[in-house]
């Protein structure tokens, strides 16, 4: 690392968010800003957006991007009908950035800031296919409620070699002991110790935006790594996620690797999952929804779980993004099949934690980590608020392994699309636009991958059909 950026670094350390413009403007006065990267996160929870001067962002900080970048496709395609449908023109939206997302890059060799931006029609209405509106508006079920969603996401992801054919497999990277990896090293403190420089850098990195690592892990799989993000407001914690994406992939790059988010980036080793704690804090009282005054668990929090199994299976799609995805969730590969539920139960795709009754809370391990984390989190919460509305009760909890129990989810995702497009309850709560949008970007999608023969193809029918 260069002295210029250590320097800009430790400049810029530990601020995240502004309260207004006049805010905005002090800081980026303070810390020498030259320009600033302004995104919004699009389908596939890619930073869609300008970079611009300071200068130019602060004397108007409203800007335009077509309509078109919510439904673009992750290979980069549009779903012709549903855009010519619904945005002929394909005009302009309305970018107004949220200052309390004002953060540096510090990655950057000049001073850069990032903020994040929302996304609004042109008669002021939220763009209701832009993931972080989706989310919003779930949240907002909760308010009116007088509640408040908390959530805690858990991100494992791979660390690889560098790798620029797609058609050679992932390997493991090169630690500082110059060997890779050959076994799985679940929890090792000496296999993290391989790769210190970069995760101190990932540290530093996140210091510097403000963002809050509650633990860093080894995962299972060979370089696969876990990070903990510290529980609270779910918008947030799914900005953090989508900084934090971008941030431990510039890391790698830095240091001659990749880090992949890709549900099953290598055959034969783990899947990469984003579990998603939750629990729900009544407004009023600041007592957690899930727990009676006497400590047990409340009805609330049975019907949270309920919900979740009856209507997950419907949000697939939003879990479990790409044809990828499906290869994590095969039986026995430490992932779940289903959705049944158990008392600190891994094999389970609802966990319930051990915890005191104001902790108390519900794990979802079904999403991939290569879901858009406003998009999963928005379908876990909608998921649970159904079912807290409708009063539902949930199966009786594994106690054993649930990894020798039936399917009931997807296999795929174009069956996942299917179960979304007929789910009236998930249609009313996440919006019909965006549901009709988001299922024709994935077709799409699926298109695209059907014009792909794989290594497979080639190797059992060239010569045997």
């Amino acid at each position: 690392m260069t002295r210029k950026k250590t320097a800009q670094k430790k400049s810029l350390r530990s601020r995240r968010g502004a309260v207004d413009i006049d805010d905005a403007r002090d800081f980026m006065a303070r810390a020498g800003i030259e320009e600033i990267e302004c995104f919004v996160a699009n389908q596939a929870g890619v930073a869609r957006g300008k970079v611009m001067p300071s200068e130019k962002f602060l004397g108007n900080p409203v800007m335009s991007l077509p309509g078109a970048i919510f439904y673009q496709t992750i290979a980069g395609d549009y779903p012709e009908e549903v855009l010519q449908r619904e945005m002929p023109a394909d005009g302009d939206l309305v970018l107004r950035p949220d200052f309390s997302t004002l953060t540096a890059v510090p990655w950057a060799s000049d001073p850069t800031a990032q903020v994040i931006l929302d996304a609004f029609h042109r008669d002021g209405r939220a763009q209701e296919n832009a993931p972080r509106q989706v989310l919003r508006r779930v949240v907002e079920l909760f308010r009116r409620n007088g509640w408040e969603p908390v959530v805690a996401p858990e991100i494992e992801f791979y660390l690889v070699k560098r790798n620029t054919d797609p058609d050679y497999p992932l390997e493991p990277p090169i630690g500082r002991s110059g060997r890779a990896e050959i076994g799985r090293q679940a929890y090792s403190i000496a296999a993290v110790n391989e790769f210190d420089d970069l995760f101190e850098d990932i540290y530093d990195y996140s210091e510097a935006q403000g963002l809050a690592i509650d633990a860093l892990i080894h995962e299972e799989g060979a370089g696969q790594m876990e990070i903990n993000l510290r529980h609270g407001d779910p918008i947030d914690l799914a900005d953090q996620v989508f900084l934090f994406k971008r941030t431990i992939r510039e890391a790698a790059l830095q240091h001659d690797m990749y880090a992949t988010f890709m549900a099953k980036p290598i055959a034969r080793q783990p899947g990469s999952a984003m579990h998603i704690h939750t629990s729900v804090v009544d407004t009023k009282t600041g007592r957690n929804l899930f727990s009676n005054e006497d400590d047990s668990p409340s009805p609330a929090f049975f019907s949270f779980i309920a919900g979740l199994q009856t209507y997950l299976p419907a949000a697939m799609s939003m879990l479990a993004p790409y044809v990828n995805s499906y290869r994590r969730l095969t039986r026995n590969s430490t992932a779940p099949i289903n959705v049944r539920w158990g008392y600190d139960n891994r094999t389970t795709g609802l966990r319930v934690p051990p915890s005191d009754a104001a902790a108390r809370r519900v794990e979802n391990r079904v999403p991939s980590s290569d879901a858009n984390p406003y998009l999963a989190i928005a379908a876990t919460l909608a998921c649970g608020y159904l079912g807290i509305e409708a009063g539902l009760q949930p199966g009786e909890p594994v106690t054993g392994s649930a990894y020798n129990l039936d399917f009931d989810l997807p296999r795929g995702i174009l069956e996942a699309v299917i179960e979304l497009g007929e789910c009236e309850p998930l249609i009313d709560v996440l919006g019909q636009s965006f549901v009709n949008t988001y299922s024709a970007v994935k077709r799409t999608e699926y298109e695209t991958f059907m014009q792909v023969i794989s290594p497979w193809e080639r190797e059992y029918l060239l010569l045997n059909v």
